[in-house]
């Protein structure tokens, strides 16, 4: 059952039927997480993570028992265990907690790369806030301003579209405040049903509700003296959004289950891609609640307004890439270079992170070349360079064939919302259609 769970939410799963058959699966394949009963003959759950620490196998261990009491998941957690479920399960708890233990973990290892690679990135102007990469005058006000802020305790939002790097802005804040030794707690909102979500952030008492077989801290508590970054707060439901805005008013939380309030000290940071002010009017997030939040705003710039920036970037990921993969390309060509500054980028720096790690894997010399890019960041310019090549020398040719191209990306890049494409293009929504009708463009 749990197989069949783990495979439909995208997991590649291996069912072992003992403790032994366990660590001879691990010794020969690497896995990131272990999922085990504890009651099991011979080898038993917590004797298994004790083999698995001794034989030190890096992996995250969950442990599961349908006869679960509060001391047996605290020897779990102290033979080194991450978590404990207790049966019978619901199948969201369980990916939940796989989800938290996968973001756990990639926190630690991009941590461990990007301590080494700032070491490198320390020249004058290059290296911002944390692992903030910029040298372009709207990045370097955004430095300036969490600079600014970070000191106070007052609420930060952060808007920008996806892949920006809103998690980095709210880690400098972090980093640059007087909580800097308290916990950064990250949590995205839209990752957690809303059933657990209220007992993820305010935490909840043994017994509250069916499977609550131990008290649990809420985020809330777990960042109590640090900060606690909300990310994709505008996915969250109406009912946990009451209680956080209690929260912020008078610093208080109630676990699910508890008669009495405790006090936490938390600086809150929030980060969303939707439109607050367009939610609040259609009655989706709560008014008293955005104002709460908004008190300082950062809006990021996307990749495509500050490109200024590409080659600093794209130097940064050639660097982090080489240690993660243990590679040792040391640049792009020119040619490469001129793609990636032309391109648009609608996935921000988290594409180009990604199209620099596949054009290196791809990459045969020191240098990655144009060929390793993906086809979508060569498209356009290689139709202009064809017709140039024959011979063409018309103006007005070449040009419905780059306005096509555009036209083209822009549908792609916005899922087929021709008034989003419209502004993208900086041309009216009926130029617009007219010109999909002219080139015979089919709905993308």
């Amino acid at each position: 059952m749990l197989v069949v769970l783990l495979k439909r939410e995208g997991y590649e799963a291996t069912a072992v039927a003992s403790g032994e058959q366990a660590l001879a699966e691990l010794e020969q394949h690497p896995y990131d997480v272990v999922l085990s009963d504890i009651r099991m003959p011979k080898l038993g759950g917590l004797e298994l993570v004790d083999e698995i620490r001794k034989r030190k196998i890096q992996t995250t261990i969950i442990l599961m028992s349908a006869f679960g009491n509060i001391d047996v998941a605290i020897e779990a957690m102290k033979r080194g265990a991450y978590d404990y479920v207790s049966k019978p399960f619901r199948p969201d708890e369980v990916v939940l907690v796989l989800k938290k233990a996968e973001e756990r973990e990639r926190l630690f290892r991009e941590n461990a790369a990007l301590k080494q690679q700032l070491a490198k990135a320390s020249q004058s102007g290059e290296r911002g806030l944390s692992s903030m990469i910029a040298r372009g005058p709207r990045m370097q006000e955004i430095f300036r301003t969490i600079k600014k802020i970070a000191e106070y305790k007052t609420t930060v939002l952060i808007t920008g579209e996806s892949g920006t790097g809103k998690e980095l802005v709210a880690r400098a804040v972090h980093e640059q405040s007087p909580r800097v030794n308290g916990p950064f707690v990250a949590v995205n909102c839209g990752a957690i049903p809303e059933t657990l979500l209220e007992s993820e952030l305010f935490g909840h008492k043994k017994g509250s509700f069916t499977d609550a077989i131990r008290d649990k801290k809420g985020l809330f508590e777990e960042a109590n003296g640090g900060t606690l970054f909300l990310d994709e707060i505008g996915e969250m439901p109406l009912g946990p959004q009451v209680k956080l805005l209690r929260v912020l008013q008078e610093h208080v939380v109630r676990p699910i289950g508890a008669v009495e309030d405790q006090k936490v000290d938390v600086r809150l940071v929030a980060a969303t891609v939707r439109d607050l002010p367009t939610e609040v009017r259609e009655g989706r997030f709560r008014e008293d609640l955005f104002y709460r939040l908004n008190v300082i705003t950062i809006q990021l710039p996307p990749l495509r307004d500050r490109r200024e920036d590409i080659p600093l970037l794209v130097e940064h990921f050639l660097g982090r890439t080489n240690l993660k993969l243990g590679t040792s390309i040391d640049g792009a060509s020119a040619e490469t270079m001129k793609f990636l500054m032309d391109y648009r980028w609608p996935g921000n720096v988290r594409e180009l992170e990604n199209t620099i790690e596949r054009a290196m894997v791809l990459c045969d010399g020191k240098r990655i070349e144009a060929d390793g890019l993906p086809e979508k960041l060569r498209e356009s310019r290689d139709r202009v360079r064809l017709s140039l090549q024959s011979g063409e020398l018309s103006i007005k040719k070449t040009t419905r064939i780059i306005e096509e191209e555009l036209i083209r990306k822009a549908l792609r890049e916005t899922r087929g919302n021709r008034t989003n494409a419209s502004k993208i293009l900086e041309i009216s929504h009926r130029a617009l259609l007219y010109k999909i009708k002219e080139y015979l463009i089919d709905d993308l």
